[in-house]
């Protein structure tokens, strides 16, 4: 075997060869491991949002087109971004188990590549809408641990010389000619050829025995060359048990940098909890102001109380969460700030948590709903929101609406993490109820849901008003600025749709016949739910009893009693609002500006 040929570990023939292809791939998966520690280790001090996972993630979400979005938010709801992240976790578990099997090859092609996926994460983080260039270090360091740490156990992974041949055979394991077997002339017992006088036989070819002799001549060279094939194996056999590595020290190297690695996480674990404690303080010491402008009491008879369908006032833990974060940002309110700037605005305007509690603060019953909502799915609800009207203070920076001369017709706000959102000026000043919200259901705003503060516009879908984490107002034009989801294809501009949905009974429910309670919630935000109609197989519709209207923002719950026969049944469920508009059955994606369509249900009544 020549000692400069490389064989690939996971081809070595043997226990040898899987052994070191198993820890090859051992060396990639520890050192992807601690280029994860070490940059969240380094993100600890530079900010969380900058980790590697986070920032491929981010990116992976900014290109992602809005039918793959639509797909991940139907199917997997609010855990949507938990399987992004074990997504990116696995495509790194593979990705570092090749590296590792590259590197016992190529020990510098193996860390390159390391170096590599390094810098994909790097400019990822600082790529970034909210990024910044020392977003960028977290992966850098990362990835220049992993690659030197690679390295090096690929170095214990390494075989090192073949042997040299023993005494009396030749490099290539033939035995010398000294052995006694070098060839047909020395290689019987004594002195000359086959027929020499220390042949056994004796005598010349023509001697007593002569026919015998030849054959007995070639039956030992068939033998000596059987026993040359023989040492060559044990030559190669002792060749290759050379290759074998450094087992004992490998398994010392992986362990010293596990060990370390998973202390580096640790620590910056520990970090990031200590710097994100500052913000949870802040949060737990807010006491909201009793709002002067406090929401009505919700009517008797608002909620309907049906077994199946939720309660009017959605609790916050329950309440849907569909945006772009990985990493729910934690903003200390103390330090949180507030600009107002842009087309239009005679006097900028700079606020901080505490001057937005010390003005007049109102209270609100709003629902909310996700344009990525299909037909008859979850993510709508209603909430008490507390804060401050956004009109007010725009107002007092010197805006006008279009309508009034205005040179704005868009506000563009910004959130921590860089999403941002474009809301029409003229929907946010013609006196509806658009907030800078502060308080949810008479509590500081979760952190999920936006803590310190947010926007909330009743009437619009989330994407063009709910801006949650804000922390910059700039006002400006359609034609001169797109926000975040109008570069992936959806609409400026995006009123909610009128839409009802069918709570109870559930899709594929076997309830006896009888009176069965068919009910929901139906929403029209600003317009408000005039009338809900549920028919049964295609047949005739027929008016459901609508629960109390606790205002024009909120939805409405409903219920049918229907006298059920036995049989497979298909239920369908329409909505008018205020103004007269029946919701309309034609179906619709989500894609640009919500989905339409009638909610259905299919039943067996037994």
């Amino acid at each position: 075997m020549s000692r400069d040929r490389e064989v690939p570990p996971e081809r070595e023939a043997g226990p040898s060869g899987r052994a070191r292809a198993a820890f090859a791939v051992l060396s990639g998966l520890i050192a992807a491991f601690a280029a994860l520690c070490v940059a969240g280790l380094v993100a600890a001090a530079v900010r969380p949002e900058a980790g590697p996972v986070v920032a491929v993630g981010g990116a992976a979400i900014d290109r992602t087109p809005p039918v793959v979005k639509d797909f991940a938010v139907r199917n997997f709801g609010t855990d949507d971004k938990l399987v992004l992240r074990l997504g990116i976790l696995v495509l790194l578990a593979v990705f570092a188990m090749a590296v590792g099997l590259l590197a016992v090859r190529h020990r510098i092609g193996g860390s390159t590549a390391v170096l590599a996926f390094g810098v994909v994460g790097a400019v990822a983080a600082a790529g970034r809408p909210e990024g910044r260039a020392t977003d960028a270090v977290p992966s850098a360091v990362g990835a220049l641990v992993a690659a030197g740490l690679l390295y090096v156990l690929a170095g214990r992974l390494t075989p090192g010389s073949a042997p040299s041949p023993a005494a009396g055979e030749t490099a290539s394991g033939a035995p010398s000619p000294a052995s006694g077997e070098a060839g047909d002339g020395a290689g019987h017992a004594a002195g000359g050829g086959p027929d020499g006088p220390g042949h056994p036989w004796g005598g010349g070819p023509d001697g007593p025995g002569a026919p015998d002799r030849r054959a007995d001549c070639r039956t030992l060279d068939r033998r000596a060359l059987d026993r040359r094939a023989l040492d060559r194996r044990a030559l190669d056999r002792r060749a290759f048990d050379h290759r074998a590595f450094d087992r004992r020290g490998f398994v010392l190297a992986a362990t010293a940098a596990a060990a370390a690695s998973a202390g580096a996480g640790l620590l910056g674990s520990r970090l990031t909890a200590s710097r994100l404690a500052g913000a949870s303080a802040s949060r737990q010491g807010v006491t909201l102001p009793a709002p002067a402008s406090p929401a009505p009491p919700v009517p008797p008879g608002a909620d309907l109380g049906i077994r199946g369908v939720g309660s009017f006032v959605t609790p916050a833990k329950d309440f849907y969460r569909v945006d772009t974060a990985l990493v729910v940002p934690r903003v200390d309110a103390d330090r949180w700030r507030l600009r107002i700037h842009g087309a239009g605005v005679a006097r900028p305007v700079t606020l901080g948590f505490r001057d937005l509690l010390r003005r007049e603060l109102v209270e609100r019953d709003i629902t909310l709903t996700c344009v990525s909502n299909e037909v008859g799915g979850p993510y709508a609800g209603n909430a008490r929101w507390t804060g401050v009207r956004l009109a007010e203070l725009l107002r007092e920076a010197g805006v006008e609406p279009p309508s009034r001369g205005g040179a704005a017709d868009q506000i563009v706000a910004r959130s921590v993490d860089g999403m941002t959102i474009g809301t029409p000026v003229e929907t946010v000043m013609d006196g509806r109820d658009a907030l800078l919200a502060v308080g949810m259901n008479g509590e500081p705003l979760p952190f999920e849901h936006g803590f310190p503060v947010r926007m909330v516009v009743p009437g619009l879908y989330g994407y063009v008003s709910a801006c949650k984490w804000i922390q910059d107002i700039e006002l400006t034009t359609f034609d001169a600025y797109d926000a975040y989801w109008v570069k992936r294809s959806w609409a400026r501009e995006a009123p909610v749709k009128t839409a009802s949905r069918i709570d109870t009974p559930r899709p594929f429910a076997t309830p006896a016949a009888g009176t069965v309670p068919v009910a929901g919630v139906a929403w029209a935000q600003h317009r408000g739910i005039a009338r809900v109609e549920v028919r049964v197989d295609g047949g005739p519709w027929h008016t459901a009893r609508l629960g109390a209207e606790s205002g024009r923002d909120t939805w409405r719950q409903w219920v049918w009693e229907w006298p059920a026969t036995r049989g497979h049944h298909t239920l369908e469920v329409r909505a008018t609002d205020r103004t007269g508009a029946t919701q309309t059955g034609e179906r619709a994606g989500t894609v640009p500006d919500g989905a339409t369509g009638w909610h259905s249900v299919v039943i067996d009544v037994h």
